[in-house]
């Protein structure tokens, strides 16, 4: 399977880094590690996530972590990272686009 991040999921990854960093540097680099090592998970075990409840579709599902929704769509030959939400922000639909 191929992996893709798209430009908005790596602009909230690099906002919520941003966020972490102004009180912690160490536990943001962490953060992000994780965020990473647990989407490269998703290449073996690709429906490891729950289906997103805001669209009730198999092929876009959501992993979390901590307070955050990595949010990515799945096809037969990729997974494509969608966005990176916090819990308690409501799920924009537009953001769900391929």
């Amino acid at each position: 399977m191929k992996l893709i991040w798209s430009p908005l999921a790596l602009e909230r990854a690099a906002e919520i880094i941003d966020y972490i960093s102004l009180d912690n540097p160490s536990a943001a680099k962490r953060w992000l590690n994780t965020v990473f090592d647990k989407v490269e998970q998703l290449i073996s075990s690709p429906e490891l996530g729950r289906i997103v409840p805001e669209i009730s579709d198999y092929r876009f599902r959501e992993i979390i972590y901590g307070n955050y929704r990595i949010i990515y769509h799945l096809d037969l030959t990729s997974i494509s990272i969608l966005t990176i939400r916090h819990g308690k922000q409501i799920l924009p639909i537009d953001e769900i686009k391929l």
